[in-house]
């Protein structure tokens, strides 16, 4: 056994550059988990600038100046901040406030209808059960909605970190933009000299990193948008709170969608019942996750690494589990990450000379 264990650590760890790799993973990993509420506005800063990046290139490239590049995107992009804020985060406030406190309401309401779809299938699911099932999720309700009528802004956001991220984060992101190349003959400059496995890994990873960011950033805009007028037009109560919902929901692939079906069908029922404006509503939110996963995903994540389902959801609980929000956000470049190391790693022999294929990564 100790012959076996030699052998494999001789194999995929006798070469320097493993090693480089690993202390690099390592002091990456350790300085977000140890700072990552502390360094929270630089890592937003990050995010934002990684999406604005491709249009401050292209200006670079048109001619212009990279200060006044950055100076002018930053500006623009900044300029639809006091839009959301006093636009339309207080409506969205108001929907969710109002949503949740008719929330055990429409429960009540759609009990009627679900106990004549119980007697149906009176062998399998009987009147306590369903009732158990529904009283659970009345008490849960309640309970956010006496917490969000309470205190709602507590619920949606803590003032002082709103006001830290609105002065810091916009100066951050100008700079991040304007010294790309300083910030990172910086960074280079820390790590060893010779460095081609990190440097494989990094030129990957911030490539994959930038058509993430960018991608989603334009999925969650273009799915939220259409969908919120797709059910103004179908004339559904909470409509923009809905559609913000699902644009979000496309952060966590598979499972995000399936949660927010929830919300969607409960409204649209409390609202229709059992109609044809109700089945109109679950075919148009149909139609938008197809669109959404069959035309807009493979369009802009074409450069993207695919990942199988399994490993996403392993990487949205396991991300999510360590650094929350920002893990789940996170979850697929992180997967990347690990996909790519896995596929950079040397070449390892197993005992018939056959080379060890890659993992994660999902075929065809």
């Amino acid at each position: 056994m100790r012959n076996f264990f030699s052998d494999w650590s001789q194999r995929h760890f006798s070469n320097p550059e493993v090693i480089e790799l690993l202390l690099v993973l390592a002091a990456g990993f350790g300085i977000v988990l140890l700072a990552g509420s502390m360094l929270a506005p630089v890592l937003a800063a990050v995010v934002i600038a990684y999406i604005l990046e491709a249009l401050v290139g292209t200006l670079v490239e048109w001619g212009m100046s990279r200060l006044l590049a950055a100076l002018l995107i930053s500006a623009l992009a900044f300029g639809f901040v006091p839009l959301i804020l006093f636009g339309l985060l207080p409506v969205l406030a108001g929907q969710l406030k109002e949503l949740v406190q008719q929330a055990p309401e429409m429960l009540s309401d759609g009990r009627q209808s679900l106990l004549s779809i119980q007697a149906q299938y009176a062998d399998y699911v009987s009147v306590e059960q369903l009732d158990d099932i529904i009283g659970s999720v009345t008490i849960q309700v309640a309970h956010w909605g006496q917490s969000i009528v309470s205190n709602p802004l507590a619920t949606l956001v803590n003032l002082i970190t709103v006001l830290v991220y609105l002065v810091l984060v916009p100066f951050l992101v100008f700079f991040f933009l304007k010294d790309k190349e300083l910030i990172g003959a910086w960074l280079t400059r820390q790590l060893p000299a010779q460095r081609p496995l990190v440097k494989q890994v990094w030129q990957e990873m911030e490539h994959q990193m930038g058509n993430y960011l960018r991608g989603k950033f334009i999925e969650i805009v273009v799915v939220g948008g259409a969908t919120a007028a797709i059910f103004s037009i179908l004339g559904i109560q909470y409509a923009l709170l809905l559609g913000v919902l699902t644009g979000l929901s496309v952060i966590i692939p598979y499972v995000g969608a399936a949660v927010v079906t929830l919300p969607v069908a409960m409204v649209g029922f409390s609202q229709w019942g059992w109609s044809g404006d109700f089945g109109y509503l679950m075919l148009a939110y149909v139609i938008i996750q197809g669109v959404d996963g069959n035309l807009l995903v493979p369009l802009l994540f074409s450069e993207a690494v695919n990942l199988h389902p399994v490993a996403i959801i392993v990487a949205v609980l396991f991300f999510g589990g360590l650094w929350g929000l920002w893990g789940v956000f996170f979850a697929i470049p992180l997967a990347t990450l690990v996909a790519t190391v896995i596929n950079a790693w040397p070449v390892s022999r197993n005992a018939a000379g056959t080379e060890a294929a890659p993992v994660l990564a999902e075929e065809g």
